[in-house]
């Protein structure tokens, strides 16, 4: 079954569609049975083929990329009558999950409020409204509220508002803002005078949302996108001066390959622009106090040289991978001589701990660390008399440092949580080692209680004998048997990992006899580097046979059952839901694919589609044939067979710029040639 939202989906809305289908293999009751006459929708078949490296693609709905095209729009909204006639039934389901989920939610309520250059800024949302109010109070948190913007109110007559990357002037007069009404990603950079309240009479088109202001109050830097890629491409700056005028190009990233932003340095003397691809990086900096001049690049780009920068005192601070650091080392160097022959050692590479991020203040630095797939959090002084990490206990948590904008503070912030512990926003104090729990997210309805679950670690050998973590959480009253309803879940891409951490929506599934189960996949860095490395390019099949060799062994240690397990990934996991339900489908009984990449081949040989020359890294360039042949040797759209399939929920969005509508609505129209495939009949 395909679902296509006029916006792209969120994970609140994929939750909302697939609970209740996921709930009907606890629920047989006869109110809740689907109609089974309905007859699916079928999309026309146009021939078209696909010819490169002598190979010939049939693609009999390739026509669907026609956005504009009145016959691919009747056909996705026949797709969508057809879901909302085949989940009718569930309505009811679906209405009682929504009230239970925002149940849980506290809707009136605030941010943690941090202190930044002489205001206290806080986030709030107010019951019934379903966008924040971001406001700010001068000096003190007891002072008059200043409302900066209320997008409940700049939302109006928009089916989709966004606002983002929110930048306060230096001087605390003005405020850029980036604006998306259409849910593609392409910002309209806004002004707002923050003394009058006027909005300026201008708007910076196609930008990526974020902008750095120059220390003179008066220019400001952002990036624009490529209208037809929306590949970041370009910095710009721009005069507060002449508002109308153009905007002046300052660095433009002529390699296809790879993208750029800028932003500054947390010690407000510097302004940055990146560049980078998958594997390399390049970084120019800029006086904050010299708009007007030319940036200067730190070191150059090497092939397969990764770092990033940051700025203390005299020296810039680089966590990179250079001499084989694969888990990353920090260095330094003079901001004076900043090329790679000047770099100095100042924490070295570990084969066992990858380091993940930095915070530098004016008498400690931190660092994030991950070993055997745990973070910790290590602080140590400049003076070299301090050194230890945060005290931290389980096997199944996620914690990171959140808002740490003041520089000349001892109080770091970070956030805690595990999957079955609230999120925590902490405040500990580096010199005293006191640490004040500022706010513990809140689990409204009366009927949350951690001690009610339980999450533990497993491990899942792989074919290849490499062990895959698994982290898995129930409620206590549920026995772990043949019966027990899993929900499998997994990414499994460019690096990214899925810690286990803490959702209220979950416990709908948990309370309801259900587990949870994350599979913590090679093509992640949940066991550092290397773990991504393997399940890249051409070892790409890593991360399928990983999430296939989990599922195996959660049905063979008898915890649940190929009747009762189910299957959860988007975007590239969607590709991962793709692949599996071709290879395994015997080991599922339903699977959800959010806004699935699954037309892979198609995809990475068009270089007009938003993102795939930058990837050419992550999934490698089928215009070389030995990626082609790799590609199309998993790419879930060319290898459906005649078998029988698990019953599937497809979501896409018509405007979703990162995976385009026309994959997932395309690979279900060939599903549906199948006529093994389980049609959503429960």
């Amino acid at each position: 079954m395909l679902f296509t939202s006029s916006i792209s989906p969120t994970q609140r809305r994929h939750l909302l569609l697939c609970l209740p289908i996921l709930l009907l293999a606890c629920n047989t009751s006869p109110e809740m049975k689907p109609d089974k006459t309905l007859t699916p929708p079928l999309a026309d078949q146009k021939p078209y083929q696909h010819n490169i490296h002598d190979d010939i693609r049939m693609d009999p709905f390739f026509w669907l990329k026609e956005r504009e095209n009145p016959e691919v729009i009747d056909y996705l909204e026949r797709e969508n009558d057809y879901y909302q006639k085949s989940t009718k039934h569930l309505v009811p389901l679906q209405n009682d999950l929504f009230e239970e989920m925002k149940g849980r939610i506290k809707e009136e309520d605030n941010s943690v409020p941090y202190f930044y250059n002489g205001y206290w800024y806080i986030t709030r949302f107010e019951k019934g409204q379903d966008y924040p109010i971001y406001t700010r109070k001068k000096d003190r948190l007891d002072a008059a509220e200043e409302i900066l913007f209320d997008c409940n109110e700049m939302a109006k007559g928009h089916d989709y508002f966004r606002l983002v990357g929110i930048n306060i002037s230096p001087d605390n007069t003005k405020a850029i803002v980036g604006i998306d009404t259409v849910s593609r990603r392409q910002y309209v950079l806004k002004v707002k005078d923050l003394i009058s309240g006027e909005i300026f009479d201008t708007s910076i088109e196609n930008t990526t949302g974020s902008s750095v202001w120059a220390n003179d109050n008066t220019h400001f830097f952002f990036t624009k996108k490529n209208p037809t890629t929306l590949r970041s491409e370009a910095i710009y700056r721009h005069s507060m001066n002449d508002l109308l005028a153009e905007s002046e190009v300052v660095f433009e990233e002529k390699d296809e390959t790879y993208s750029t932003f800028v932003s500054g340095s947390k010690s407000e003397e510097y302004i940055f622009i990146g560049s980078y691809s998958t594997l390399t990086s390049e970084y120019h900096y800029l006086d904050a106090n010299k708009p007007l001049e030319k940036f200067t690049v730190i070191q150059k780009r090497t092939p397969n040289l990764e770092y990033s920068i940051s700025h203390y005192g005299d020296h810039f601070y680089i966590f990179t991978n250079a001499d084989k650091a694969e888990n990353y080392k920090l260095m330094k160097t003079p901001v004076v001589a900043t090329s790679k022959d000047n770099w100095i050692e100042v924490l070295p590479h570990r084969p066992s701990v990858l380091l993940e991020d930095m915070e530098l203040f004016n008498d400690y630095w931190v660092i994030t660390e991950r070993e055997n797939g745990l973070a910790k959090v290590r602080i140590q002084r400049w003076d070299g008399t301090e050194d230890y990490y945060l005290p931290l206990e389980g096997e199944a948590y996620t914690v990171y440092t959140s808002t740490n904008i003041a520089f000349n503070t001892t109080k770091l912030r970070y956030v805690y949580n595990s999957m079955t512990t609230p999120s925590s926003v902490i405040e500990y104090d580096m010199a005293t080692k006191e640490q004040f729990v500022l706010k513990e997210q809140e689990v409204l309805g009366g009927k949350f209680d951690k001690l009610n679950y339980i999450s533990k670690r497993l491990w899942a050998p792989a074919a290849d004998g490499t062990m895959i973590p698994i982290s898995l959480v129930y409620h206590k009253d549920t026995p772990l048997s043949q019966r027990t309803p899993i929900l499998q879940y997994a990414y499994g891409s460019y690096g990214s990992t899925i810690d286990p951490g803490f959702s209220s929506t979950r416990f709908s599934l948990l309370d309801r006899g259900f587990a949870f189960a994350i599979a913590h996949v090679r093509g992640g860095e949940y066991l550092g580097r290397k773990w991504y490395d393997s399940g890249k390019m051409l070892q790409k099949k890593n991360t399928f046979t990983d999430f296939i060799d989990c599922s195996k062994h959660l049905i063979g240690e008898g915890l649940t059952s190929a009747n009762h397990l189910y299957a959860y990934g988007g975007s590239a996991g969607g590709l991962l839901m793709g692949v599996i339900v071709n290879d395994a489908p015997e080991l599922y009984n339903g699977v959800i694919a959010a806004v699935p990449f699954v037309d892979v081949v198609t995809t990475m040989l068009d270089d007009t589609i938003p993102l795939t020359t930058s990837e050419y890294d992550e999934w490698g360039n089928p215009n070389d044939k030995p990626y082609y042949d790799y590609m199309k040797s998993y790419s879930p759209y060319d290898n459906i067979k005649e078998q029988a399939y698990p019953n599937l929920l497809v979501t896409t969005g018509l405007h979703d710029s990162q995976v385009q509508y026309w994959e997932p609505a395309k690979w279900v129209a060939r599903l549906r040639l199948n006529k093994k495939m389980k049609l959503y009949f429960f």
